[in-house]
């Protein structure tokens, strides 16, 4: 069965019990985007995604654009199940490979070399498949000795560093990548950025929330901007980019692809 991704009318709430606590609400607002509002039973909520509605199949590269707190970050974590629709359906059929929240499936206890096995289990590899790629996987790392003490002795780049390696090590049927992962030193995002490349080229599906547009055009076919929780806009990503940041932003995303196209043409 093809990879596919479907919700229907899809919303996520988070309640808020004492509603007289400005610093709660903010602080929820801040983490997950959205409005506050009240739901069927008259709880005050947050509102972080409102009747989100999309069908993705295998093939598919969509670019999802906003700004902070706009609930990119939230869908995301909707289609990779971490979050359920508490209004409407969210359906996932596919291996999903989440490149967010890397530290999911580590253990602070263990070492480097076997967080890499447990990572990998967590994203549904066997222990077989995983004893195969640690080699390649410590070399991408650069974590030399550090690999064989516990996970709780590395700095957060070092953190990073460990779980892109397994994640992208994978050929998932569905890849949900949020770029704003940080923490590493430009040297190595620029070898992690081309180590993503690779990953969303085996990948049947791609959902990418990025600030970047150049990185955008580069992997996505299309784009979805999000604002306070909602689909604003969804269709090419020139288009989208358009209405979301201006002319001159669209006319670099043009360029950019246009680039990519020349690349990709044969005799080019």
């Amino acid at each position: 069965m093809e990879p596919h991704i479907s919700t229907q009318n899809a919303w996520v709430e988070f309640p808020i019990f004492d509603a007289k606590s400005r610093s709660l609400k903010k602080a929820f607002l801040g983490k997950a985007g959205g409005t506050i509002g009240r739901n069927a039973s008259n709880v005050v909520v947050i509102e972080a995604l409102r009747d989100i509605t999309l069908s993705l199949k295998m093939g598919d590269r969509v670019g999802l654009v906003g700004h902070n707190g706009a609930g990119k970050s939230t869908l995301l974590r909707l289609l990779s199940g971490i979050y359920e629709p508490t209004r409407g359906s969210a359906t996932v059929t596919g291996r999903v490979a989440p490149v967010f929240d890397l530290g999911v499936g580590m253990d602070p206890e263990i070492s480097g070399f076997e967080n890499i096995i447990i990572r990998g289990l967590f994203l549904g590899q066997t222990r077989k498949q995983m004893m195969a790629k640690v080699d390649e996987i410590a070399d991408f790392t650069e974590l030399g000795e550090y690999l064989s003490m516990p996970l709780r002795t590395y700095s957060t780049g070092m953190r990073v560093r460990l779980a892109m390696g397994v994640v992208t090590s994978i050929d998932p049927e569905i890849l949900l990548l949020d770029e704003g992962i940080g923490a590493v030193d430009a040297e190595f995002m620029k070898k992690a950025r081309t180590r993503l490349q690779d990953l969303v080229a085996r990948s049947g599906i791609l959902v990418f929330a990025s600030h970047s547009n150049e990185f955008l055009a580069q992997l996505c076919d299309t784009a979805m901007w999000i604002d306070h929780g909602t689909v604003r806009m969804a269709g090419e990503i020139e288009d989208v980019v358009r209405a979301y940041e201006g002319e001159d932003a669209a006319r670099h995303v043009r360029e950019v692809i246009d680039e990519h196209d020349r690349w990709d043409t044969p005799g080019a």
